[in-house]
């Protein structure tokens, strides 16, 4: 297993998730929604480098393809004045083709169909007025959880091939689109409203062994306003599969992890703020922890709408970076399509520096521009020092498709034989990809 895990999330697949999705309505009263929602993702890669992480691919190059369908029900029904109940049973058929991803964590032959969200939950309605409309929202069952800014848990996302292991670790294909996010058990309570005080509290396992099927309970404290949000998370890591855990991964079995997040505008509307300090007290091992700053500014009286963004994030040697994933953005938490993917530094480790730039030319084209710095912090477990810079687009071509080229440059400092992860040579890696996500 690699040092730290890596998932990933697609940025199209969240935006067909939670916003252009198809949904056909199949019955709908003033009580009752029962609606058919399909979802399909597809994406060509190619990489002129490798990457050591799997230890099963040699110096050269990689292309490949991904894709995912996914398919199901979704409902709610209104319970006469005593809130609503929801639920999902969705199914995904996922493959990899082609010579599997750069890192070797696939090798082109996964092909897997299996249930990703079946949950039930209810919420409360006006049932108590202290806490706001559905101030309060019961759910268990396997799906999807995000907390924060994914920083440290966005979803159950790790979707490693049958490249390590002999398949051990196999999750059935499509491990750039991270096919499968949900958790495969979860309780999870959620108090408060939209605004103001708000909390959660959850129980959440894994199934997945390339994350050694984690068990954890995680609360979190809110308060949301039109400014900001200002969260505390609590996670408490209390068991691990042994036979899949990696010597880190050990470490969760009584992992502790504190973390203070905020996020927003401060008042300034063209103004963006986040950052977030996590601590993590192992049961071995020393404390670690991990931090980032970033200040963002939108031109909005500029054509284009330009937005230019600058992050520093931190994270000590032996940070274990849980869950995090996609959340907002090419960048969070993939530090770069190379390096967040195949390369390394999987944000362990590591001081990252990020500029980001992005213009909107039509109403349905935004262009960005990425560049990375990475510095390792102790070089004696690695070298991931390096640079890159991406450049990608995000082209809505209607209300049901999406496509999102990117082209990449990255450099590292030294080679597979210098002690970085690069197979052959630290030459400038071109790397190239194009997604397609589609909602009926």
């Amino acid at each position: 297993m690699p040092k730290s895990p890596l998932l990933r999330l697609s940025t199209l697949a969240l935006l067909i998730s939670t916003g252009n999705a198809g949904a056909h309505e199949l019955y709908a009263d003033d009580d009752t929604h029962v609606n058919a929602t399909l979802e399909a993702v597809f994406g060509i890669f190619h990489s002129q480098e490798n990457y050591a992480l799997s230890g099963r691919l040699d110096q050269g190059s990689s292309s490949w393809r991904e894709g995912y369908i996914k398919y199901g029900l979704n409902f709610d029904q209104g319970l006469a004045g005593a809130g609503t109940a929801y639920g999902a049973a969705n199914l995904i058929s996922s493959g990899t083709w082609g010579d599997g991803d750069a890192a070797g964590f696939s090798d082109g032959s996964e092909r897997t169909t299996k249930f990703e969200d079946a949950y039930l939950g209810w919420r409360s309605g006006k049932l108590f007025e202290v806490l706001g409309e559905d101030g309060v929202d019961l759910s268990f069952g396997r799906q999807n959880i995000v907390v924060g800014d994914g920083f440290l848990i966005n979803g159950d996302a790790l979707n490693i091939g049958k490249g390590l292991a002999d398949g051990e670790f196999n999750r059935g294909g499509a491990y750039w689109l991270a096919a499968r996010k949900a958790f495969d058990e979860t309780a999870v309570l959620r108090l408060g409203g939209k605004e103001g005080w708000r909390s959660d509290l959850m129980w959440l396992k894994s199934n997945n062994r390339a994350q050694a099927k984690t068990e954890m309970y995680v609360g979190t404290l809110e308060h949301v306003s039109e400014a900001g949000t200002v969260g505390l998370t609590y996670i408490d890591s209390t068991d691990v599969d042994e036979q899949y855990a990696s010597p880190a991964q050990l470490e969760r079995d009584g992992m502790k992890t504190y973390s203070l997040r905020a996020q927003g505008h401060a008042g300034v509307p063209n103004l963006f703020l986040s950052g977030e300090y996590a601590k993590q007290d192992k049961p071995h091992t020393a404390t670690e922890d991990a931090w980032y700053l970033e200040a963002g500014w939108t031109f909005a009286d500029v054509p284009w709408t330009p937005n230019a963004s600058y992050r520093y994030s931190r994270f000590s040697e032996g940070y274990d970076t849980l869950f995090y994933g996609f959340s907002r953005g090419f960048g969070t938490w993939f530090q770069g399509e190379v390096a967040g993917n195949y390369a390394g530094p999987f944000n362990s480790n590591s001081r990252i520096q990020n500029v980001t730039l992005k213009v909107a030319p039509l109403e349905n084209l935004s262009v960005g521009a990425m560049y990375f710095n990475y510095d390792t912090i102790d070089r004696n477990l690695g070298n991931a020092d390096g640079h890159e810079i991406d450049l990608y687009a995000e082209w809505h071509v209607n209300d049901n498709l999406t496509v999102m080229p990117l082209v990449g440059l990255y450099q590292p400092d030294k080679s597979a034989e210098q002690g970085g992860t690069q197979l052959g040579n630290n030459d400038r890696n071109l790397y190239s990809q194009v997604v397609f996500a589609m909602g009926f």
